[in-house]
């Protein structure tokens, strides 16, 4: 059996991929990952995620919130090398709606290791994300 996990975040008003991604360098995380750096622009519905090297932070991110992909999908992973833990952030169309899926060595509750540890993720998220007009999350994890 496997297991979705996730945590919607809604914000206020629409944010960008840099601006979400720098509120949380603050807490410990980073666009750096084990391999380097991963993104998605989702403009023909394949989520074909493409890697770059760590010089190519800032293309990346130019690339994601460039006007011609507001419409789209577009993602990156995030990474906590303290935590070693990090997956992916969803950004829907529009931008008032984004997705974290612990994809990368998620952490799991002690007592119950098939579960998601989702206070550490919401704990190492949403505090930093509130100056930039977080509404409110939901988060999830669920048996297949």
């Amino acid at each position: 059996m496997s297991r979705t996990a996730d945590i919607d975040l809604e914000f206020a008003c629409a944010v960008t991929v840099d601006a979400v991604v720098r509120a949380l360098a603050g807490e410990g995380w980073s666009l750096q990952e084990p391999l380097g750096i991963s993104y998605v622009v989702n403009n023909d519905d394949l989520f074909d995620w493409q890697s770059a090297s760590t010089e190519q932070a800032a293309e990346v991110l130019s690339l994601v919130d460039s006007p011609a992909n507001v419409d789209h999908h577009v993602g990156v992973c995030i990474y906590h090398s303290t935590a070693e833990t990090g997956g992916q952030l969803l950004f829907h169309a529009g931008r008032t709606h984004c997705s974290f899926i612990p994809t990368i060595d998620r952490r799991s509750l002690s007592g119950a290791p098939a579960l998601t540890d989702m206070a550490w993720y919401l704990n190492a998220l949403v505090p930093s994300l509130l100056a930039l007009g977080l509404a409110g999350y939901e988060a999830r994890d669920l048996a297949d």
